[in-house]
């Protein structure tokens, strides 16, 4: 047996190496980009610190040559809580396109991942960052041109869960941020739960998903933990916005978790309207490696249209 400190004692593939001394190698999400501008849709993005004790930081998209103030979109990236950083090849094109086509001003949330900083850590650096946006932000791009009183969440995979869990928090916890939370946006939310649905039984995914859930949470009560179960949670109903949105995969092993987020909503109480739409022979957030994609290009549209359709 190999008992050498570059022995492998843990394992999850694509995401993780843990070895016998500690050391641990992050296997995807390593790749970063600078801000700037884009030279195709003339986004501009910079990096700001949010907080230096914790060095908590975002980047922050602005669409080109803006008039007027702009929606804010605050998103949080996927990951598995794990990997990925606000300044993925991944998410940075991709935002620059919601920010181009969405004519959005956008905050990146480069929170704090597992296993250096284990979950919750995740959960409240995004409040945190939520908080600095909402309170006496120094940053002009924001001053000048977000629109406080229209401001939605979104995220993808373990972002969405994020995303989900801070608009419960806008409305729990009573925090009289000078904002106002519209919508949010659920891109293959990573919900999980003991229970089999639908298909993840049969699903080849179904043991990574768990494996990276107890990971990156060594403290979870388990697969029914609130923060990975909304349907476990009682303050689910608290839900701080009047809309969602939730994109799902028709390949993707999270697909029956995001159909049956709507019946955990609908049966809480929560009196806002919520639209569920599957993407037919994708699978999990194949819209941020296929920017040209017919299927990529629709989902983008649905979310400009989510974001700037006028409520009645």
């Amino acid at each position: 047996m190999d008992s050498s400190p570059n022995q492998i004692v843990k394992e999850i593939p694509r995401v993780i190496q843990v070895y016998k001394d500690g050391r641990f190698k992050k296997l995807s999400g390593t790749d970063t980009v600078p801000a700037g501008v884009d030279p195709s849709s003339g986004v501009q993005s910079k990096d700001v610190i949010i907080s230096p004790e914790t060095n908590l930081s975002a980047r922050l998209y602005l669409p080109k040559t803006p008039t007027k103030k702009l929606p804010l979109l605050i998103y949080f990236h996927g990951g598995g809580f794990i990997t990925q950083t606000a300044a993925s090849p991944f998410y940075h094109n991709f935002l620059n396109l919601i920010a181009a086509e969405s004519n959005v001003v956008i905050v990146s949330v480069d929170y704090r991942t597992a296993p250096e900083h284990p979950v919750p850590t995740c959960f409240e650096d995004s409040w945190e960052s939520i908080k600095w946006v909402a309170g006496n932000c120094p940053d002009t791009w924001l001053n000048d041109f977000a629109d406080l009183e229209n401001v939605f969440f979104a995220g993808d995979s373990a972002g969405a869960n994020i995303a989900h869990h801070m608009a419960i928090r806008v409305g729990s916890e009573n925090p009289r941020l000078s904002m106002n939370l519209r919508g949010t946006v659920l891109l293959h939310p990573y919900f999980w739960g003991e229970d089999r649905i639908g298909f993840e039984e049969e699903h080849p995914w179904k043991a990574l998903i768990e494996d990276m859930w107890i990971f990156a949470y060594p403290g979870a009560s388990g697969l029914d933990d609130p923060l990975i179960n909304p349907d476990k949670d009682p303050k689910v109903s608290d839900l701080g916005c009047s809309k969602v949105l939730v994109c799902v995969a028709e390949k993707d092993v999270l697909k029956d978790r995001g159909w049956y987020y709507k019946d955990i909503l609908g049966k809480s109480g929560w009196n806002g309207s919520i639209e569920v739409i599957e993407e037919k022979g994708e699978d999990h957030v194949f819209f941020l490696f296929s920017h040209s994609a017919d299927s990529s290009c629709t989902l983008r549209m649905r979310i400009c249209t989510f974001i700037n359709q006028i409520d009645k």
